[in-house]
């Protein structure tokens, strides 16, 4: 009896961590940086826009579908969507801070593109005196949650070591886990 329970349990719990895994297979995005500083914003769009493109994935940074300052709400519209559909564009990468901690887990919420566009983010891209940032990147598909990743950027002084760390950790995640 005993050896039927622990089989039951073990089937439940390897049933329970098999699911959890996502097979993204990105093939097309929109980046959208959210960060109130527009310099931060623009930097980190264009850096994961360069940095997918190089990977072969068909990506659209949203400063070059939005007016500078305009609702970011406006991406998760039915003709914004239907818009990027017709470039073949489905999928939609939310980029933040999280925090300057390297104890940060992927996010348990599990809210729809509006929902989490309407969300917005309490830290810049470097702040005096840290040493870790933490990205968090959050994946939609046709307006429905996929999945959430976080990326630590460790040994960070400033601004320029922060983008510089960004390119070289993600450049390493879209390789080993997005594709």
């Amino acid at each position: 009896m005993k050896k039927y329970i622990y089989i039951v349990i073990l089937l439940a719990t390897a049933n329970t961590s098999f699911a959890q895994k996502v097979d993204l297979a990105l093939k097309n995005a929109v980046v959208i940086g959210q960060l109130d500083n527009a310099e931060d914003r623009y930097s980190l769009e264009i850096n994961l826009t360069e940095l997918l493109t190089s990977r072969g994935v068909k990506t659209i940074p949203s400063l070059n579908i939005m007016k500078m300052g305009s609702d970011s709400q406006l991406l998760a519209s039915d003709s914004m969507t239907q818009v990027l559909k017709s470039k073949g564009i489905d999928t939609y990468i939310l980029v933040n801070v999280r925090g300057y901690d390297r104890k940060f887990k992927p996010t348990s919420s599990r809210d729809n593109l509006f929902k989490s566009l309407e969300l917005g983010s309490l830290f810049n891209l470097h702040q005096p005196d840290i040493v870790s940032v933490s990205f968090e990147f959050k994946f939609f598909r046709n307006g429905e949650f996929v999945t959430s990743d976080i990326v630590k950027c460790a040994n960070v002084s400033d601004r320029e070591t922060v983008l510089k760390r960004f390119r070289i950790k993600v450049g390493k995640r879209i390789t080993s886990k997005w594709l």
